[in-house]
């Protein structure tokens, strides 16, 4: 799943919605909405994410993260480490081998070093 396809399911169930009638709502078919909500589709459209959000009656900061969340929903990422550190490439390469092996508090905990990192980077 996805981190979009989670919180739309999530947005969509607290609203009422079946699948179906969401797909209907978006003008897809329920089976394209259920493999977008398990990630089993790519990176949602521009007009798809617009519409979810207007359908599920989301505004300001939920809307901005579902636009977020649908930029980081990519379920078959490339990482090109070319022209980067050795250290970069073997990083790379653990992390897509050993991922499906790390439990959800692993998962947090680097995201957490990779936020850190950021943050000292664009305080310096």
């Amino acid at each position: 799943m996805t981190p979009f396809g989670r919180r739309v399911r999530e947005l969509r169930q607290r609203r009422g919605l079946t699948l179906a009638e969401m797909a209907e709502g978006l003008g897809v078919t329920p089976a394209y909405l259920s493999a977008l909500e398990h990630g089993k589709r790519g990176r949602p459209t521009f007009t798809l994410i617009q519409g979810t959000i207007h359908l599920l009656g989301v505004i300001w900061d939920e809307a901005d993260e579902l636009v977020r969340l649908a930029d980081l929903s990519h379920p078959r990422v490339t990482v090109d480490t070319a022209g980067l550190d050795a250290e970069a490439t073997l990083l790379a390469n653990r992390l897509a081998r050993e991922i499906g092996e790390l439990d959800v508090d692993d998962l947090r905990r680097l995201a957490a070093i990779l936020d850190e990192a950021i943050a000292r980077r664009d305080i310096g």
